[in-house]
């Protein structure tokens, strides 16, 4: 009960760890949505122009950080409790395919967010005149940019959590194992039946010769 018990906490604390990450990354994002530079923010001078650095860039690379911890935090532990490094025989085919395909599209999410952010946070890094963004052009965010990355920052932390809660703690069946009864020894058996049949083949007194 006690290995059992543990497992259950220490996935609940990876579980914790996972959801405080992802809330910081969301809120990071959302807060750079506000904090982003906008076409009014724009000076030209000729035909060259120029783009402050807003607190977005920042805002955006603190929010890849702590995506990248949650990710790597959530699908590591999900992984090493679902034995998918070492599988085995019992576990269900098609359970370990949904599995894969929902750690697949953890990944593949965490992946559109991460460069959804990067892009918008390197517009907000500042673009002085004649360097621009590309190709000595200044560009600017559009609006819901950030905003469609933080959606995606919900749907990769409810995979990774759901992926986290659907497996079992590896200290589940060790735990099973120890509260089965241990086997009676046969040969503390056998030696008692033993010890009893020759006692009932012993005489009843000496006063026999």
């Amino acid at each position: 009960m006690e290995k059992g018990s543990r497992g259950l906490s220490c996935r609940a604390a990876i579980c914790g760890i996972v959801a405080l990450l992802s809330v910081a990354a969301f809120s990071c994002t959302l807060a750079a949505e506000f904090h982003k530079v906008k076409e009014k923010d724009m000076k030209v001078d000729g035909s060259l122009c120029s783009l402050p650095k807003s607190a977005a860039f920042e805002l955006g690379v603190a929010a890849i950080a702590f995506l990248l911890v949650a990710q790597l935090v959530g699908t590591t532990a999900a992984v090493t409790a679902a034995g998918v490094v070492k599988p085995k025989k019992s576990s269900p085919t098609r359970r370990r395919v949904a599995f894969v395909a929902l750690l697949v599209l953890s990944w593949a999410s965490f992946a559109v967010a991460v460069i959804l952010l990067a892009t918008a946070a390197s517009m907000n890094h500042g673009q002085r005149y004649g360097r621009g963004w590309m190709d000595g052009d200044c560009y600017v965010a559009k609006n819901g940019v950030f905003g469609v990355a933080a959606a995606l920052v919900v749907v990769t932390a409810i995979i990774t959590l759901g992926l986290t809660f659907a497996t079992e703690p590896p200290s589940s069946s060790s735990a099973a194992a120890g509260m089965a009864p241990a086997p009676a020894p046969r040969a503390a058996a056998s030696a008692a039946s033993t010890t009893t049949h020759f006692d009932a083949e012993q005489p009843g007194g000496r006063s026999k010769q």
